[in-house]
């Protein structure tokens, strides 16, 4: 699909428009850009930017845009944006027919070329997310993955993520003993200082009134394929992740 090219003059910082429609934005989001403010001060997210670029700098118009998920701020790839309180809704209504797919590189071999993660996850005091027993204590958490490719550093991984929580593939790598290169946060100690090795390099999604079957695609990261060797968008392509 052809992507638009924005003004030079309102073109959002941090982000690549993939798709505008009367209804939502698709886009790609660098790293280091939170998705939406934590803070009242927090003025540079992708909420905030998309807003301005909405707007075309009129501070007194009323348009917004109406966030549908969310991404962290170390992770780059797909985000979608309503751009009414309707569209929002229904994405979020029909968002278990959503698949989001993730590439990641992590530090190690897994044991098994596919697999499924699966333990519920709670947030202590410090915000660092963990595995509990006690179902009751956290919220069940499923990530499933195929290795696409090995190299005796790292494995570059295809996840899809059959829930969405906080954190949710960074925890479960790093408590698996392969944490995400990169992480500062689950995986101390990692060398890797130039970027969080996680990106949403594809999403597929129902439109929320046409109902046409929309999919957009990313790019591989110029940092991962300069980790994992041999990594390409044909074997991104050609690995499949089977859900059990």
């Amino acid at each position: 699909m052809k992507r638009p090219h924005a003004s030079s003059r309102h073109r959002p910082r941090g982000l690549e428009i993939l798709h505008e429609d009367r209804d939502l934005f698709v886009v790609n989001k660098a790293p280091g850009v939170l998705t939406t403010g934590t803070r009242r001060d927090e003025a540079f997210t992708a909420e905030n930017v998309l807003n301005q670029y909405v707007r075309k700098g009129c501070a007194r118009s009323r348009k917004q845009v109406y966030l549908v998920h969310r991404l962290d701020r170390e992770t780059s790839g797909v985000l979608l944006f309503a751009k009414t309180e309707e569209a929002q809704q229904r994405l979020k209504e029909n968002w278990k027919a959503t698949e989001k797919l993730y590439l990641a590189i992590v530090r190690g071999r897994l044991p098994q070329r596919q697999g499924l993660f699966s333990s519920y996850l709670a947030e202590n005091e410090d915000l660092y997310v963990h595995s509990v027993d006690d179902p009751a204590a956290g919220k069940l958490s499923q990530t499933a993955y195929a290795v696409i490719i090995e190299t005796p550093a790292v494995s570059a991984v295809k996840i899809r993520l059959l829930t969405g929580r906080k954190n949710q593939i960074r925890v479960h790598f790093a408590e698996a003993g392969h944490a995400v290169a990169g992480d500062p946060k689950y995986g101390a100690g990692d060398p890797f200082r130039e970027r969080l090795c996680l990106h949403a390099k594809s999403i597929a999604f129902d439109h929320p009134y046409s109902g046409r079957r929309l999919f957009f695609d990313t790019p591989i990261p110029e940092a991962f394929a300069r980790l994992a060797r041999g990594l390409t968008e044909a074997a991104w392509t050609d690995t499949v992740v089977k859900v059990p």
